[in-house]
């Protein structure tokens, strides 16, 4: 499988770097993984006034969102792993998905119609791999925004059968190193048989 990888943490030495880690060895060996670290990239979060007023540019005249978008193309899985801050996805995510998930990339409307098209039908899978602060009844409250903006808002983007996996670790600032540990064999797994 073609799995697209994009990873979302300023520091390198965080339990999501060790997530992202353990990913990547689940996924070796098994599958083509091509992975994106925002962070390192220096990607730009914020979406430009020209690309706000140009949103339905063909994706060529934004020449800053080429290779995310290539790869968007390329996958056939997507994994998503970041941590849930303030019940989302952190920022640069969130502009990733602004300035990546664009006309002529994820979805095109065709002239005259009312309704967006899907372009992305070669993604099947999406994955979330993820921690929370919190527990998952204050989620649940809260409404799991970063949940609905992947399951309801990009996998309508993907192929009509694609299926979403969430994998979180639910109060992490408080959480044992044994929950830990088993979380990030969770992920291998999940990862290692990601079909």
């Amino acid at each position: 499988m073609k799995v697209y990888l994009v990873y979302c943490h300023p520091s390198q030495s965080s339990f999501t770097a060790a997530t992202r880690d353990r990913a990547l060895v689940g996924l070796a060996g098994n599958h083509d993984v091509r992975v994106s670290d925002l962070y390192a990239d220096d990607f730009v979060p914020e979406l430009s006034a020209w690309e706000r007023t140009n949103h339905l540019s063909p994706p060529d005249t934004k020449p800053g969102i080429a290779t995310y978008a290539d790869n968007l193309r390329w996958c056939e899985a997507l994994v998503f792993v970041y941590p849930t801050w303030w019940a989302g996805q952190p920022a640069m995510l969130k502009g990733w998905i602004d300035r990546v998930w664009v006309a002529g990339v994820a979805y095109e409307l065709p002239e005259g119609a009312n309704r967006i098209r899907p372009l992305l039908q070669n993604i099947r899978k999406l994955v979330v791999i993820t921690s929370h602060g919190s527990g998952k009844f204050v989620n649940a409250l809260e409404g799991e925004g970063g949940k609905r903006i992947i399951s309801r808002s990009l996998r309508v983007l993907c192929s009509k059968r694609a299926r979403t996996k969430w994998i979180s670790l639910y109060s992490i600032d408080t959480t044992t190193d044994a929950k830990r540990a088993a979380h990030l064999d969770r992920v291998e797994k999940a990862m290692r048989n990601l079909r």
